[in-house]
């Protein structure tokens, strides 16, 4: 029962998410129109920044799901901008917010574990401080984000597939050149 509500709260949120900003939906609001107690949502919830937080893992969880671990990276940022592309009004909304800074650490977390998990592989072998590679992996966090509000800004209009592919070959080249320029003078 209590996963059923979870997920009716979670459905519930992201049909908010669609239509309003995310600062203009209320705890009120929302179990009204899910058609539970403010209890039931403080049971599962904290607050609204909580229900934010497991809708985006949810979200994000769910995406990569749909990834074979096999594609990689690459696919999983298509997947995702391509998620992004087909709900242009949630995107804007979570993007509009005036509290935009929980958003903005979560997207700094998340984005910090995936790019370091990518650059570990990608330099498996080298002898690379743990050091190194948190910070080639902290560039590739900061590049992606450019990236990313790039898209937004540009109202996600640009060709997902053909930008994914450039980004995979400035990405390649420049792990590897860092690597290198690493294995030689270490921080």
């Amino acid at each position: 029962m209590a996963l059923l509500t979870q997920k009716a709260i979670l459905s519930t949120f992201e049909e908010m998410l669609e239509e309003i900003p995310f600062d203009k939906i209320t705890v009120s609001a929302l179990v009204r129109r899910c058609g539970v107690s403010s209890n039931t949502f403080y049971y599962h919830y904290q607050d609204i920044y909580d229900l934010l937080d497991v809708w985006m893992s949810t979200r994000l969880g769910m995406l990569k799901k749909s990834v074979p671990k096999s594609k990689g990276w690459k696919e999983e940022v298509r997947v995702f901008l391509k998620y992004c592309q087909s709900h242009p009004k949630l995107v804007a909304n979570l993007l509009s917010a005036t509290s935009r800074s929980h958003l903005e650490q979560y997207i700094f977390t998340e984005s910090d574990i995936f790019f370091y998990d990518y650059v570990r592989e990608r330099t498996a072998g080298m002898p690379l401080s743990e050091e190194s590679i948190r910070y080639i992996a902290q560039f590739y966090r900061y590049s992606f984000i450019g990236f990313f509000l790039k898209f937004t800004w540009e109202k996600m209009q640009t060709d997902v597939d053909e930008s994914v592919d450039r980004l995979e070959k400035v990405f390649n080249a420049f792990i590897d050149s860092a690597a290198a320029q690493m294995e030689r003078d270490p921080l």
